[in-house]
């Protein structure tokens, strides 16, 4: 059933939990490759990480999870989490993290309205880190509809990318 009214267009996605097996190891990821910063433990349990100092984006937590594995394939979860960037040249800075830090990618593409990097963290939750595009060059049909695409991202010029 459709709704009658559509949602409010500010609403947005404030912050995502996630099920992790092991605190520290997901804030060695977030934190120490990512570069999200830390703004509260709670307990050995529990982690809050935001940017900028956000009361927090994301929350780590073991509470039903401590020592887990990921769930198998074929199994209705979380697909992915999606981390907007600001800029081009921050999602480039946010390459240079992954290769400095060996990650490995799952994919990499141009979707013409953003650009997108695709992996897993420690615990095999997928991650999105992506920056869209301005609206101005989104690609559109003929009536004004978005016509958005999925083409591989030139991983080298985006290394490249500066402020």
């Amino acid at each position: 059933m459709a709704a009658s009214q559509p949602i409010a267009a500010g609403t947005r996605i404030g912050h995502v939990h996630l099920k992790v097996s092991n605190i520290q190891r997901a804030l060695d990821f977030y934190v120490g490759v990512l570069g999200f910063e830390l703004q509260q433990r709670y307990g050995p349990q529990a982690a809050f990480i935001s940017a900028g100092g956000y009361h927090h984006h994301i929350g780590l937590n073991t509470w039903e999870s401590e020592g887990g594995s990921p769930p198998p394939k074929g199994t209705t979860g979380l697909f992915h989490v999606a981390i907007l960037y600001p800029e081009r040249a921050d999602l480039a800075d946010a390459l240079k993290r992954l290769v400095a830090n060996n990650i490995q990618l799952d994919g990499a593409s141009d979707h013409g309205v953003s650009e997108a990097l695709y992996l897993r963290d420690p615990d095999q939750n997928g991650i999105e880190l992506y920056w869209d595009k301005p609206e101005a060059a989104w690609p559109r049909n003929a009536d004004g509809s978005l016509a958005m695409v999925t083409h591989r991202l030139d991983l080298n010029d985006l290394i490249n990318a500066q402020h």
